[in-house]
């Protein structure tokens, strides 16, 4: 089964906005063709297979019919997100306290000096790491308390969506129970 994806859907239960019940988002995602729908917490972590390459459209357009918004949607094959957590540099941190590690899903790259920008920000305890396709933010005093975490979920440059290591690590085995 190489169809395994994931759909991280940005800003979904978050301080009470965007409301998405997930029961009933899965259904919704079933109607659509889709198969072994799983979703992991309340903020818009799905895996699953099947459906067309561009289910993005209909996901997107039936989203804004049936729930009244369209986030901005993050696919992912399940080899390409197992890459992008396996490519952090702060896994071992992460391991610790999965909390205090972020990943940021990219929509494109950041520019050189977009990316500077940004690090100027970081505390002197923040490590960051920028690839094409993610960003790697390991805040020991907490993403609350950090400047650089707020900038980097508020940049209008890149489409981001931000999760905790602890979630990136159980979304790759839930992803992976479809494979069993």
């Amino acid at each position: 089964m190489n169809d395994i994806r994931i759909l991280l859907l940005r800003g979904v239960n978050v301080g009470g906005a965007n409301r998405l019940p997930m029961p009933e988002f899965r259904q919704f995602l079933t109607e659509l063709g889709l198969t072994h729908v799983q979703t992991h917490i309340q903020s818009g972590n799905v895996v699953f297979s099947g459906g067309a390459a561009d289910i993005g459209a209909s996901i997107s357009a039936g989203m804004k019919l049936r729930f009244g918004f369209a986030p901005r949607l993050f696919f992912f094959s399940f080899a390409d997100f197992a890459a992008i957590l396996a490519a952090n540099p702060y896994q071992a941190y992460g391991a610790a306290n999965g909390a205090l590690v972020h990943l940021y899903f990219l929509s494109a790259p950041f520019s050189p000096d977009g990316a500077a920008q940004l690090t100027a920000l970081a505390a002197r305890d923040e490590s960051i790491t920028f690839t094409p396709r993610a960003v790697y933010l390991h805040a020991p005093s907490g993403i609350g308390r950090s400047a650089l975490a707020e900038k980097l979920s508020q940049t209008k440059t890149v489409d981001v969506t931000a999760r905790n290591y602890t979630s990136v690590r159980a979304i790759a085995a839930l992803a992976a129970t479809i494979l069993a």
